[in-house]
């Protein structure tokens, strides 16, 4: 009864149903979904505790959006300990096989009957097996040798399934804890469901592969596989067969004359070259997607990337252009300029540039050349989403993309110095004619806002000063104790009431100035009384702010 009092407070009857019909989604089958996933943690004892091996046994038993939690949080070291995180990286070797048999029924359901005129043979031992896909070599019948990628039989509709019981607890659990807590899990959720939707589209990713080639066209060193196009679906992938050494294999790779500093060097500059001038980088780059062939670094899986427009790299230098400067108060109006939001009243300001600049103070004992880019970047998101800055997507990509690399590179490059890689790229980086019409828009938008805005302070400005002139703007407050403080506060007042006369002065002013009527200098003879008074008040305010600076 308990069990189903839970279930039943979680999914009510006039539960949402998510609009992703094409997975099936509904009550019924998250109440099914849920009481598995119940079942399951209840066979491990979950509520008693668990070692980091327990922790995977869970996932793996749960299923393949569990692995693919696990293997997001196995670079996250901020947020668990690092035997967790050592035994979450085995989630991203292999996985248990799916039968050949499987296989060919998975590619016969895609291609039917051109399976076989499509490939001449298949090699019935896989490659790789992965929570969410197989891949086997095959040779086509042109002759060429290729990797052909295959899903899962039902992986996708229960990776839907998963996510959307996970998308439905997070909204019911609001109700009870505090929002600055459940920010964070909403997100993942909201982050794995977009990751899903990319990493189950092979098409997409066989775009990935085109667009990434040639961005890294005129770099020799690195590479991807070529896809078929004409052969790739939803469900499959076939693209160049790469027969490199895992970039796990540190030792194979020194054994074929390989240097590991040079390797993970190169790796870093491009990484730097993907985030700040293509825009577009590997948002996943664990061990598992990199191998080495012929002195080349060959990323094989590019379902999970990351995109940032114009905008959002100008946004992210600001960013380590305000970390490498230690100021809390440039990082704080780096973080607000990127927000996403638009209404930034509920911001939490002072705590946001408290809490930066406790985090710069934090890592202030060292050297910018030693600090841990990636966990500082995942510090400065967690505060601003506290502070209920909405920061986008992209930044979280590039931000776990680091870390991930840091966690990858460890054994190839000890303390490297990740902040003057990304700075060297901003000095020298040349911004392209596509880039600099877009920052163009962006900055003609950002001009319209502002214009907007102007006018708006001017109209309020204006009503203000009639309100004045009529009598009708008053202030009333009351002050206990001595007549000092009352003293201060009336030339406060009277600061402010000049303030908003001159602006309405300068504003009537400057409507006035094109009338036709005796000119004095040029300017409309009331317009220039106006400006003339404006002046006279202007340094008269002026003279008693240096005269009296503590108010």
């Amino acid at each position: 009864m308990a069990e189903n009092s839970l279930l039943e407070h979680f999914f009510p009857s006039r539960a949402e149903v998510d609009p992703e019909q094409q997975f099936g989604l509904n009550r019924g089958v998250r109440l099914r979904r849920l009481h598995t996933i119940i079942t399951t943690l209840r066979k491990h004892k979950f509520l008693e505790g668990f070692t980091p091996e327990e922790f995977k046994a869970v996932l793996e038993d749960l299923g393949p959006s569990f692995v693919k939690i696990g293997q997001m949080l196995s670079t996250r070291s901020e947020i668990l300990p690092k035997a967790y995180c050592d035994t979450l990286a085995e989630l991203q070797m292999e996985c248990e096989p799916m039968p050949f048999d499987s296989v060919l029924q998975a590619l016969d359901h895609i291609y039917g009957a051109r399976r076989k005129d499509i490939f001449k043979e298949i090699d019935p031992k896989p490659l790789g097996s992965a929570s969410l896909a197989q891949v086997h070599k095959a040779v086509l019948h042109n002759g060429d040798l290729v990797a052909v990628k295959v899903q899962r039989l039902g992986v996708r509709t229960t990776m839907a399934q998963d996510i959307d019981v996970m998308r439905s607890i997070a909204r019911h659990l609001t109700r009870f804890m505090k929002d600055n807590q459940m920010i964070d899990l909403r997100d993942v959720v909201e982050e794995l469901w977009t990751v899903f939707l990319e990493e189950t589209d092979f098409k997409k990713e066989a775009q990935n592969l085109e667009e990434f080639a040639r961005n890294n066209k005129d770099v020799v060193f690195i590479s991807c596989p070529k896809p078929y196009i004409e052969y790739c679906t939803e469900e499959s992938l076939v693209m160049e067969y790469v027969d490199g050494i895992s970039i796990r294999d540190t030792d194979e790779l020194i054994a074929n004359g390989y240097n590991l500093e040079e390797i993970g060097e190169k790796i870093l500059d491009n990484y730097a070259t993907q985030v700040l001038e293509h825009g577009f980088f590997h948002a996943d780059p664990h061990p598992g997607n990199i191998v080495i062939k012929g002195g080349q670094v060959v990323y094989l899986d590019l379902g999970n990337m990351g995109r940032l427009t114009g905008r959002d790299r100008a946004g992210f230098e600001r960013i380590i252009g305000a970390v490498g400067a230690r100021s809390a108060s440039q990082l704080k109006d780096a973080l607000i300029s990127f927000s996403t939001q638009k209404d930034l009243t509920g911001v939490d300001h002072a705590q946001l540039l408290a809490s930066l600049d406790s985090i710069l103070g934090g890592y202030g004992t060292s050297n910018i050349s030693d600090i841990d880019i990636g966990a500082m970047l995942s510090d400065i998101m967690t505060v601003a989403r506290q502070c209920k800055v909405v920061m986008p997507a992209s930044v979280t990509s590039v931000s776990r993309g680091i870390v991930s690399l840091e966690g990858t590179l460890q054994e190839f490059v000890g303390n490297f110095n990740i902040v003057d890689i990304i700075n060297s790229h901003i000095m020298r980086k040349k911004a392209s004619s596509e880039e600099v019409e877009q920052t163009l828009k962006e900055m003609l938008f950002d001009l319209r806002s502002s214009a907007q805005g102007l006018m708006t302070a001017a109209e309020y400005s204006g009503d203000t000063l009639r309100m004045i002139s009529r009598g009708q703007l008053k202030f009333n407050m009351e002050v206990l104790g001595s007549d000092e403080p009352l003293r201060k506060v009336g030339r406060i007042a009277n600061r402010l009431a000049l303030s908003l006369i001159i602006a309405g002065l300068l504003v009537s002013a400057a409507l006035l100035s094109g009338v036709d009527m005796p000119k004095i200098l040029g300017i409309a003879a009331v317009a220039f009384f106006e400006y003339l008074i404006a002046f006279v008040m202007l340094i008269a305010v002026l003279v008693d702010i240096f005269r009296n600076p503590r108010l």
